[in-house]
């Protein structure tokens, strides 16, 4: 086992989620739109090192739009919703709610402030941004 899978087992969720107002699978959904931007932004993410896999606020925040819809389709605001995700910067209150809890690191400029209005739910959400994109993906 390593010590990164070592450390979240020994992850105090209950501290975690007592911290910030949203659930664990709002937490679970993040990392893997971490993972999913990650991919999308490097070529080669499998072979680079943990340190250079770096993905800014923003590139997060587009790739769990994304991924929301993918996974979700006409849901996806729905669901966002149920976990308390009505803005941007709830991602980045995740994200930090992790990096404090060691799940995740950051360099020295990243802030909260880099999930700040990055799109509008609204729009994002919209019936029609979700209809396009799915017509999309169905191509």
């Amino acid at each position: 086992m390593s010590s990164q899978q070592q450390q979240q087992q020994e992850v105090d969720w209950n501290e975690i989620l007592s911290s910030v107002p949203y659930p664990i699978e709002a937490f679970a959904f993040v990392r893997e739109g971490l993972n999913y931007a990650v991919e999308a932004v490097h070529e080669d993410s499998d072979a680079m090192a943990e340190d250079e896999r770096h993905i800014s606020g923003q590139q997060l925040c587009l790739a769990v739009r994304d991924l929301a819809i993918s996974k979700y389709g006409l849901l996806a605001p729905v669901v966002l919703e149920h976990w308390r995700v009505r803005r941007t910067r709830d991602f980045g209150r995740i994200v930090f709610a992790m990096i404090d809890a060691g799940l995740m690191t950051k360099t020295s400029s990243d802030t909260l402030d880099d999930f700040q209005a990055v799109y509008d739910f609204d729009e994002a959400f919209s019936r029609e941004m979700l209809v396009s994109h799915i017509d999309v993906e169905t191509r």
